[in-house]
């Protein structure tokens, strides 16, 4: 299965799922998210399959958010809490995929690109990861409640709160002393390593695998909010004039200033 932005190919028993706009540092269309979410379905079914990389293609993006010029026709809150459930729906589906996954991330992994590599099972990283949610510095947006969840349970409150509100970027050596990332491989070899840890899944109990991803992720989904929890900020976030001067200034190159409305 493949197009022009998302491919999807097998070595064996690996499934390789590549991110393939590298001009555009694999930002993600809408499009992008259907392919990814049908690669899930698809993937699902397969029992051949004995894990899941997801990687971006170019070597200097794993993927850098969501495409910001989707955004301009943002008219009403349901176009915000839409773009939201969008984003949990292709997301919980990813981490809900009854094999293991791994994040190969090399540079940008902000934005979406972060809310992916976050529910994959593993995470592997080049020396050029940057990881984080600038939206504070970037579009005046907000994540879903779910995502922020997510966040919180994987790097802590604190540090969460310099990503969000600090819109800081964790580089490679910080992320995996935070357990971030499992570890991180030079770019020469990232792709060797992770197809060899990938392969070592062949030899592991198949029920064990799964009934451990399985009750893992029961356990964070009993301490999980409700999406529509956040669905107040959301709207005011993306309905703020704020918002549509950040979108703007991104099509068009205009300058703003944030006024907090």
């Amino acid at each position: 299965m493949s197009d022009e932005s998302v491919i999807l190919r097998r070595e064996g028993g690996i499934a390789w799922i590549g991110f393939n706009r590298p001009a555009s540092r694999n930002a993600m269309t809408w499009e992008m998210y259907d392919a990814l979410e049908a690669c899930c379905d698809r993937l699902a079914q397969d029992d051949e399959v004995v894990a899941v990389v997801l990687h971006g293609m170019g070597g200097e993006a794993f993927v850098a958010g969501t495409d910001i010029g989707q955004f301009t026709h943002f008219a009403a809150p349901e176009d915000a809490i839409g773009y939201e459930r969008r984003i949990d729906r292709v997301v919980g589906k990813l981490e809900a995929l009854p094999r293991p996954t791994i994040a190969l991330i090399e540079g940008a992994c902000v934005g979406g690109g972060a809310a992916l590599a976050l529910v994959c099972d593993f995470r592997y990283c080049t020396p050029s990861m940057k990881f984080g949610v600038p939206i504070a510095r970037t579009l005046g947006n907000t994540l879903s409640m779910s995502n922020v969840s997510r966040l919180i349970d994987m790097i802590g409150v604190a540090r969460t709160k310099e990503a969000l509100m600090m819109a800081r970027l964790f580089g490679a050596e910080e992320a995996a002393q935070a357990g971030l990332v499992n570890a991180v491989f030079d770019a020469e070899v990232i792709h060797e390593e992770v197809a060899a840890i990938a392969a070592e899944f062949a030899r592991r109990a198949p029920l064990t695998v799964q009934a451990s991803k399985a009750l893992v992720g029961r356990v964070l989904a009993e301490r999980r909010p409700a999406p529509e929890a956040g669905d107040d900020w959301v709207t005011t976030c993306y309905m703020s004039d704020d918002f549509k001067a950040a979108v703007n200034r991104f099509v068009h190159k205009t300058p703003f200033e944030w006024r907090g409305r």
